[in-house]
């Protein structure tokens, strides 16, 4: 009797131990996880203070004036003088 006694406690033990250790594993994974979760979170609020950035970059880029200046400066194109016009009639 105080064989299988010993032999449940034992058992009993190596249960409580193994639920244990599990416990452990499972709330440090938790923590990882929460861990690459904050990351996660703050790296794609940075992408979004990238893309509204961007945004308001395209829309300045893309005004006329904005757009007239660079075809000026950077391109060197310039308007063309009346009598290089010419009108075409269909």
């Amino acid at each position: 009797m105080k064989v299988v006694g010993s032999l449940i406690l034992s058992m009993m033990l190596l249960a409580v131990i193994g639920s244990a250790i599990t416990l452990v594993w499972a709330r440090q994974e938790s923590r990882v996880l929460f861990v690459q979760w904050n990351k996660l979170q703050n790296e794609r609020d940075a992408l979004n203070v990238e893309y509204g950035r961007l945004e308001l970059q395209q829309a300045t880029d893309a005004e006329p004036r904005v757009i007239n200046q660079e075809a000026r400066g950077r391109l060197g194109m310039v308007d063309p003088r009346p009598q290089d016009i010419q009108l075409v009639h269909l």
